[in-house]
């Protein structure tokens, strides 16, 4: 059995965010080496290559786009992380011109994803647990097959 997690977010940020924004964004995604002051732990996205626990790739890019900035990461987590994850996928949500949802977390062992929804008006981000796929009660979408 093991504690990781696969966490995927994919979400875009207005071209405006201030220069400590990126750079804060950097340091997570492992582009920078430069310490900051008010990021005491290690970079959460800086993880690439093929996965350890999860299978597939990890990743973590934000790149220019027509709307300011786009983010995808795909990486592993560990719940002693889950604290400054938290307060990362916060700070992004309060950031982030993606309405609905921006994002998944997945326990290794586990089917289905809980779903990661921002709300940028109000400026947080919500973790939703849905059914599992081999529940029989609450289905999403019944199996006419069974």
């Amino acid at each position: 059995m093991s504690d990781f997690y696969e966490l995927q977010l994919a979400l875009d940020l207005p071209g405006s965010l201030t220069d400590d924004d990126l750079a804060l964004l950097r340091r997570h995604l492992g582009e920078s080496s430069e310490e900051l002051q008010h990021l005491d732990a290690y970079p959460l996205f800086s993880a690439r290559g093929p996965a350890q626990r999860v299978g597939g790739t990890l990743i973590g890019d934000l790149a220019r786009s027509t709307r300011g900035w786009a983010l995808t990461v795909r990486q592993e987590v560990h719940p002693d992380e889950f604290d400054e994850l938290r307060g990362l996928v916060q700070w992004l949500a309060a950031r982030t011109s993606t309405f609905g949802t921006i994002g998944y977390l997945r326990f290794l062992e586990q089917e289905v994803p809980d779903v990661l929804v921002a709300d940028p008006a109000a400026g947080t981000a919500q973790r939703l647990t849905l059914p599992s796929a081999r529940s029989t009660e609450d289905q999403l979408i019944p199996d006419p097959w069974s």
